[in-house]
């Protein structure tokens, strides 16, 4: 395997692994604020139509600024999706669970139905403006590793992973983060200390609809290019795998999600390489499935999460 073919392998993962990493914190600001986010799923289908509307209508306009732009149009998508699992959750005491389901069952159909609204036909075109590669000047240089790292690679996967080291700062490090982790751990006592429940717990449930949001946009002008029915399929799960895999931090989800994200490269370009390329293309395609319910089984039992997650909260108790 030359070096050549690792920097191929690298690349796709972390093109592979940006959407999972920013939809897997976004989950982990949620579930560390008590609030179970199981719409994952949707808000990412949400954020990838938005961007690919987006990307569609302006893209003459903002020309190669469209899909960073696009990225916060499925951002701010996804947090009215959140918002309507933060209300469920928080004020209406509904079961985070079924809240998080309709979630998914709902966003599929209505970006479908607004596909055909918009298009007359059940996916979008191609979109004019995606994110494509990126070289950084200098380091893209440097013997081996700027051939490895920094040369035809991922502009987004390197804005994850900056995102992803904030957000441990952020849960870890700053007063809003000590609060969000009282409120997932011990509400009533937050409660009595002062810190508003209600308030804490729409902040982490909005921010995961905007990074959720964020995910599905890198996806679709990343690695989709256009929208349809299955352009996400499964991506919400896989980053709630990659999440409790990661033990609800930030730094550990990233590091699963590049775990994920290769085992979706291996799917698609396994059979370029050596002694993956034995193995039936149906099993390398099951294998990021696989992996995320084998990783669930594992780990889920064994990873201890927020004590008060997936708990409503009374003010009055």
């Amino acid at each position: 395997m030359d070096l050549a073919m690792i920097a191929s392998i690298i690349t796709q993962t972390l093109f592979y692994s940006t959407p999972l990493i920013l939809t897997a914190i976004g989950g982990t600001f949620s579930e560390r604020s008590g609030i179970v986010n199981v719409g994952l799923e949707g808000i990412m289908v949400m954020g990838a139509f938005s961007s690919v509307v987006f990307n569609l209508t302006f893209a003459e306009a903002f020309g190669a600024a469209t899909p960073w732009l696009g990225c916060l149009v499925g951002g701010v998508v996804g947090i009215l999706f959140s918002l309507l699992h933060a209300v469920a959750t928080i004020n209406l005491r509904a079961d985070h669970i079924i809240s998080g389901t309709v979630i998914n069952l709902m966003a599929p159909a209505l970006a479908v139905f607004l596909v055909k609204v918009f298009y007359d036909k059940g996916q979008t075109d191609m979109i004019p403006e995606t994110f494509g590669y990126f070289s950084f000047p200098v380091l893209k240089d440097i013997p081996v590793i700027g051939e490895l790292f920094f040369k035809k690679t991922s502009l987004p996967a390197f804005v994850a992973i900056l995102i992803a080291i904030i957000a441990w700062f952020v849960i870890y490090k700053t007063r809003f983060g000590l609060r969000l982790r009282s409120v997932g751990e011990n509400p009533q006592a937050a409660d009595t200390l002062g810190i508003n429940v209600y308030l804490m717990r729409y902040s982490g449930v909005l921010l995961s609809g905007f990074l959720g949001g964020m995910g599905g946009a890198v996806f679709a002008q990343s690695i989709a290019g256009r929208f349809g029915i299955t352009t996400i399929a499964g991506q919400g799960f896989i980053s709630m795998a990659a999440m409790i895999f990661g033990k609800w931090n930030p730094i550990g989800a990233m590091g699963a999600a590049l775990f994920f994200g290769f085992a979706q490269n291996l799917s698609i370009a396994g059979g370029d390489l050596p002694i993956i390329s034995q193995i039936p293309d149906v099993y390398l395609q099951a294998a990021p499935y696989a992996l995320t319910i084998i990783v669930l089984v594992v780990f889920f039992g064994k990873a201890s999460g927020p004590k008060a997650n997936g708990k409503n909260y009374i003010k009055s108790k």
